[in-house]
């Protein structure tokens, strides 16, 4: 790549609305203290209800959505649904990741692919994070699966808490604002880290300096992961102002 502009791509569920405003608006930041420029686009697999059967279909279109992003020659494709991942298996994020990166290689389009799943994951681990507070707007099974997925990776989950929204546009629409609070009643006292969004479609980026500032604890979100992801892949300084600790330039 010789261009100071990069393709963002992103395989979205089609009732998600928050990652094609989160990863902008956190790249647009970024684009006002370093020199790189970003376009995005996005191509979309059908979900509309966050139930086990509709993610499993949903993945199964992931390898079109991948193949149409490579087709405009993106630079790196994002896969914009947490759960989707996590609820396909345990370190099914690998498995995705493989197969819709050869996708773009056979596709003559080769690209990095970074699944949030796989993005959450690995920002725990870049961060050193054992004990982990999360919270999610899953249903108590879905959300049971994402909390065993990350302890398999190695972490210790020490609290947790279901929103129980089912309904993928109702999760867009949930207010950050009443993220601090939520918080607050779980133990975020003994986390190494605070996942305030284990999901992309839940916004959390208005609330993520509120919640580090009330808590003393670094805070992410599958979305803030997921672009720390592809800046990393794009060999460009992951640091972000007003994105919390990942993205302060204390990781890069």
């Amino acid at each position: 790549m010789t261009s100071m502009t990069y393709k963002i791509g992103q395989i979205v569920p089609s009732s998600n609305t928050t990652m094609e405003t989160e990863i902008p608006a956190m790249l647009q930041a970024r684009q006002l203290i370093r020199p790189e420029q970003f376009t995005f686009h996005s191509s979309r697999m059908r979900m509309k209800h966050v139930k086990k059967e509709e993610l499993a279909s949903m993945d199964a279109q992931s390898g079109r959505c991948a193949l149409e992003l490579s087709d405009a020659r993106v630079d790196v494709l994002g896969y914009a649904c947490l759960v989707a991942i996590m609820s396909m298996g345990l370190s099914y994020h690998n498995t995705s990741e493989q197969r819709l990166h050869q996708i773009t290689i056979d596709n003559d389009a080769k690209a990095p692919v970074i699944t949030s799943a796989g993005a959450l994951v690995d920002a725990l681990k870049v961060m050193n994070a054992k004990k982990i507070t999360i919270v999610t707007p899953y249903m108590k099974p879905l959300t049971e699966l994402v909390v065993d997925y990350i302890r398999h990776e190695g972490f210790e989950i020490i609290d947790y808490i279901a929103l129980e929204i089912p309904d993928n546009i109702h999760v867009a629409t949930h207010d950050p604002a009443k993220l601090p609070a939520i918080v607050e009643t779980l133990n975020y006292q003994d986390a190494d880290v605070i996942v305030l969004s284990a999901c992309v479609q839940m916004r959390s980026l208005p609330s993520i300096a509120k919640v580090e500032a009330l808590t003393g604890k670094p805070v992410i979100s599958a979305a803030v992961a997921t672009t720390y992801s592809m800046l990393k892949a794009l060999d460009l300084e992951p640091i972000v102002p007003g994105a919390g600790a990942l993205l302060s330039g204390a990781y890069a």
